[in-house]
């Protein structure tokens, strides 16, 4: 398992704010995305931060802004490496990639949030680039959106989706319990 990373994204107090979204499709995601890299760091496995670092003037993660901070569930310890990024994919603008490839990891667990946007296009562009991802439905969460036509779409549905349309083809899909369960995890 040392060539597989934790693989963390966007866990920031911004993303629980109205700013993105009126509902979220999952409350207990930062619960479980604590579970899971409470049990990574007792393995001592590779455990990797992505933070995003908005450019927008008004966005709630927005260097500086208190939003921008990763929740305190979810806070890196020496040693954990966090990369900023501010676009979708934490493999634009920053070293990510050479720092798995020089590493060894091959394959990655992936939380975080939203699951509709950074984390689809991290795990999609991860999957591209070779890796073997893992993607863990209940520790990820999507927010509400109003599509073009103005209907609201529930966040659950967008969870739903999102998810359905990487299955496979980018990543595999576990639950938190279907992780911490494996085998290779006790």
């Amino acid at each position: 398992m040392s060539n597989t990373a934790l693989l963390l994204i966007d866990v920031q107090k911004g993303l629980d704010t109205p700013y993105f979204g009126r509902t979220q499709s999952n409350p207990d995601a930062s619960n479980n995305i604590a579970n899971i890299l409470q049990h990574w760091r007792k393995l001592q496995l590779p455990v990797i931060h992505v933070q995003h670092c908005s450019i927008e003037p008004n966005s709630p993660l927005r260097e500086g802004q208190a939003g921008n901070e990763i929740q305190d569930k979810a806070k890196p310890v020496e040693g954990e490496p966090v990369f900023k990024k501010s676009t979708n994919s934490a493999f634009i603008g920053t070293t990510l990639e050479h720092h798995l490839r020089s590493n060894q990891i091959d394959s990655l667990i992936i939380v975080g949030l939203t699951v509709e946007h950074c984390v689809s296009t991290t795990t999609r562009m991860a999957g591209n680039l070779g890796f073997d991802v893992t993607l863990i439905n209940d520790a990820t969460s999507a927010n509400e959106h109003v599509d073009f036509s103005g209907d609201v779409i529930d966040a659950k549905m967008i969870h739903r989706v999102s998810i359905a349309s990487m299955l496979g083809e980018f990543c595999n899909v576990l639950d938190t319990a279907d992780l911490l369960a494996m085998q290779s995890f006790e």
